[in-house]
């Protein structure tokens, strides 16, 4: 291999260190391994330091050569190590033979896309592989030692002062766009993954762009997954949502000029936002990993990702489903504190909560559940009591019909409903329940007694035909 990727002379100075001065052994063996060796006996001589360490056993000449860990001692080059002189300061040394390890797999990466490529293997396949191979040598490069309390502590007074000189006593994360949540939840933090979860028709989709559309006013870039609809039905809702003009109206075009002038304000709001939208069906882990990273790489603004929702996720394997959703759930969770940003994943419940007297939901209503009780920081259910009363007097009327009997149906259809947001999980803070209310033309939710916390445009700013849509990831 070319010299560029390997310094033998550091090895060797590295490995004499630690032999004139074990203690320093414990310092370095937290934050690398025999990998970052490029030489057969260097490594060999490290991993049976690693297990003289591991046994307790002194780490010098003499043990070495009972203990060694390769297939043949060459005394040449133990001679070469004793006769290097040590280090003074090991940092720096070790993180040149990390740079020098981590290329070196960049390098067999390189060959090993290559081989793959020759091999009868779909791209989607290669493409997945190679993303995670890479995600891996990327992960190994930055092992982390403990932190030291002094560290530790002044972080977290840091992060104490930075709280008060916001002045907020409310928020220590993402705003949601409705106070009484807020004050429950504080936010959503960075690197909680948020489970909103409801059964169909509640709304939960609703509550989500809800929270999206308050990011954007916020400036806060959002990242939507949508895998059950298009990106033009979810611009729709925003768009009914923000302007308080009916979603039925917006599909059809039925504006009159008034509404036209509210509409052109609102798709130019989101026309000047970071809102990206990604519609692909059959949306892997692996993918929307890939994605989102190179999203957040691009438009470090973006602050908040939504997936709606987890359930239709694919898989790349052939797992139990309940096993599947679990290790999403899981990933999801692991990407949200990579990427220090909340990520909202939007869940079904199972269907027999409808059995119950009492259908709101619980913990124990999740759909293949597996971990996702266990991974998320924050799951709230969303539940409007009208749609199951709604629900039940068309059944009541229905059989009677059948019997030849007549009813009357005493439920009336609202365009406004009395909302719940069921905070079933929160790791921070207190569970409970936020009243709103469901305003059903428009899909937006609103606190009780209350409004919306994005105000409806109310002049027209620039001709509609004018407007670029270059943000907007459609």
């Amino acid at each position: 291999m070319d010299a560029n990727f390997y310094n033998l002379n550091i090895e060797r100075a590295v490995l004499s260190s630690v032999l004139y001065d074990s203690a320093v052994f414990d310092d370095i063996s937290g934050v690398m391994n025999e990998d970052e060796f490029y030489h057969p006996f260097h490594k060999a001589v490290y991993a049976t330091m690693m297990h003289l360490s591991a046994t307790s056993m002194p780490i010098d000449e003499e043990f070495i050569r009972q203990k060694y860990k390769g297939a043949e001692f060459d005394s040449d080059s133990f001679f070469e190590v004793l006769s290097t002189t040590p280090l003074p300061n090991l940092k720096p040394y070790i993180a040149e033979l990390k740079e020098l390890s981590t290329k070196r797999k960049l390098f067999s990466f390189t060959n090993e896309i290559k081989s793959e490529c020759m091999e009868q293997k779909e791209s989607s396949e290669i493409i997945d592989s190679a993303e995670t191979k890479l995600f891996k040598i990327a992960t190994a490069s930055s092992t982390k030692d403990f932190r030291e309390p002094e560290e530790v502590t002044k972080s977290t007074l840091d992060y104490m002062l930075e709280m008060k000189k916001r002045g907020d006593n409310l928020l220590v994360g993402l705003d949601t766009g409705f106070y009484e949540l807020n004050k429950k939840n504080a936010g959503f933090g960075k690197g909680d993954l948020v489970i909103i979860a409801a059964r169909p028709a509640m709304g939960k989709t609703a509550f989500a762009l809800n929270i999206a559309s308050h990011a954007l006013s916020q400036g806060v870039g959002v990242a939507i997954f949508s895998l059950e609809m298009p990106a033009e039905q979810l611009m729709l809702r925003m768009l009914a949502a923000k302007t308080s003009i009916p979603l039925q109206d917006l599909r059809v075009a039925n504006i009159d000029d008034g509404q036209w002038s509210r509409l052109t304000d609102a798709i130019q709001h989101y026309s000047d936002s970071k809102l990206f939208v990604d519609d692909e069906g059959g949306l892997t882990m692996s993918v929307l990993r890939s994605k989102l990273r190179k999203l957040k790489a691009r438009h470090k603004e973006v602050g908040v990702a939504i997936i709606d929702y987890l359930q239709i996720m694919s898989s790349s394997g052939n797992k139990d489903r309940h096993l599947e959703v679990s290790d999403m759930s899981r990933g999801l969770k692991l990407l949200a504190r990579e990427l220090e940003m909340p990520i909202i994943a939007l869940s079904q419940l199972n269907r027999g909560l409808e059995a119950r007297a009492d259908k709101r939901p619980m913990l124990s209503d999740l759909r293949e559940s597996g971990s996702i009780e266990q991974d998320a920081d924050q799951i709230l259910f969303v539940y409007r009591d009208d749609v199951y009363r709604a629900r039940e007097e068309k059944e009541k009327e229905m059989k009677a019909k059948a019997e030849g009997k007549e009813y009357k149906n005493t439920f009336s259809e609202k365009t406004e409903e009395e909302a719940e947001v069921i905070i079933g999980k929160n790791r921070n803070g207190p569970t409970g329940i936020v009243n709103l209310v469901f305003h059903k033309r428009f899909t937006r939710f609103e606190a009780a007694g209350g409004h919306f916390t994005e105000h409806v445009f109310a002049e027209t700013k620039a001709p509609i035909e004018n407007i670029e849509f270059s943000h907007i990831k459609l």
